[in-house]
């Protein structure tokens, strides 16, 4: 299991091609291919057929692992 940005690079497919191929939003695949967001079982499929992998072949998890972050954030309405 590879994380994605690295089939990026082995392939020499563009964030702007992935986009296309696979019909989603570009930051939403940005962020993925950052390891800042954890896609769902549907953009996982659109992503691995638009790359030609198998879902099964790609570490989809955060790059920083979410148990390092504290705090409400914003979207709680106060700071931390």
């Amino acid at each position: 299991m590879k994380p994605i940005a690295r089939y990026l690079e082995e392939t020499g497919t563009s964030i702007g091609q992935l986009v296309t191929a696979a019909g989603l939003d570009r930051k939403t695949v940005e962020a993925i291919v950052r390891g800042n967001f954890t896609p769902s079982p549907a953009q996982r499929q659109r992503l691995a057929a638009a790359l030609g992998v198998s879902t099964d072949d790609v570490a989809w998890g955060h790059a920083v692992a979410v148990e390092h972050l504290r705090g409400n954030g914003p979207q709680a309405g106060r700071s931390t």
